[in-house]
């Protein structure tokens, strides 16, 4: 009887203690964010005092980074850290690219906002401050992303209406086709690109580097396996990885060609589609995805190859190397300009 007494006050007292604890934790976050909050807040009105002395006088704004120079001494000597020109600066700069205080964005830390003032195009802000917020990047997670060019690769393959649609709400997964971009950009292989790479060598590059390899395919992946057994009239056949997508809920399968994908490759992944489709799908998933990853793509073979084939089915690039950003930058300006004049 003794025991049993002392167990349950053992087993009250642990759920005290993670009740303690759960609270304590769920404090601390709340505090965090908090302070976050009025952090960037402050630093939006300090923005907003600077932009308004400037503005109640011509001569005030001739200053220039003289009035910043002095305001960072001044203030420094009052209050220590945090006043540096450049901070001083990106404070004026927060306020004049978010002129409405209610309309800034209360999820993201003042790092976050440091590294999207550092981009020029309104258009790509947007849609970088748009992804952070939609899948809580970290500064670190949004300074990787901004260096791949995420935006750049994103809008290079769509029109004037699909790039202002990644500006305005981000990259959003509802259909298969918002998984794809292109080229999937693979430096984080390091194979050199003179490299001649031989058919099963990216595999297990990809393995060992798994996460960033996920992290480049999108949103919401989990790895379910490598060279994925399944037998078709007593033949093997092996599908070189397969992921699971749960915003879209379906398989995703890849394959890994080291040069151009033929009308073969699409035979084959159609193949692996109907097998996973009948075979392997859970009765309440969406169809699987099939993506031919290559070195190069032939349009209009994919074209024709795919003709009235399954829609789930999609061939795209990679490369070895990060994309030159002005090569983009023209082919999304290229875009833009055309839906003007239309």
């Amino acid at each position: 009887m003794t025991n049993k007494v002392s167990n349950e006050n053992a087993n009250d007292y642990r759920q005290l203690v993670s009740r303690i604890s759960d609270t304590f934790v769920q404090g601390q976050r709340q505090a965090a964010l908090a302070v976050n909050t009025n952090l960037v807040t402050t630093y939006w009105k300090v923005g907003q005092y600077i932009v308004e002395y400037e503005q109640n006088g011509s001569d005030r704004a001739v200053y220039g980074n003289k009035l910043l120079e002095s305001l960072s001494k001044d203030l420094t000597l009052l209050h220590g850290k945090g006043f540096s020109i450049s901070n001083i600066y990106r404070m004026r700069q927060f306020y004049l690219a978010f002129p409405i205080l209610a309309e800034v964005p209360q999820e993201l830390s003042w790092t976050h906002y440091v590294e999207l003032l550092k981009i020029e195009d309104t258009l790509e802000r947007s849609f970088y401050l748009h992804q952070t917020i939609n899948e809580k990047w970290s500064t670190t997670d949004l300074i990787r992303q901004k260096k791949r060019s995420l935006y750049l690769c994103l809008a290079a393959s769509r029109d004037k209406e699909g790039i202002l649609e990644l500006a305005n709400r981000g990259l959003v997964v509802q259909k298969p086709s918002d998984l794809i971009r292109e080229p999937y950009v693979l430096d984080f292989l390091q194979i050199p690109e003179p490299y001649q790479v031989s058919e099963s060598e990216p595999e297990p590059a990809i393995i060992s580097c798994l996460q960033q390899f996920m992290l480049e395919l999108g949103k919401g992946f989990a790895f379910v396996g490598r060279q994925y057994r399944i037998v078709l009239n007593n033949v093997p056949h092996y599908i070189d990885l397969v992921f699971y997508n749960y915003y879209l809920k379906c398989f995703v399968l890849i394959d890994l060609k080291r040069g151009e994908a033929s009308y073969r490759d699409v035979v084959q992944m159609n193949m692996y589609l109907g097998y996973f489709a009948k075979e392997e799908n859970p009765a309440d998933n969406n169809p699987p995805i099939g993506i031919i990853l290559s070195r190069e793509k032939d349009e209009i073979m994919v074209e024709y190859a795919t003709y009235e084939m399954n829609s789930q089915l999609f061939v795209a690039k990679y490369q070895l190397y990060l994309p030159d950003k002005e090569d983009l930058k023209r082919l999304v300006n290229r875009q833009l300009n055309l839906g003007n004049e239309e």
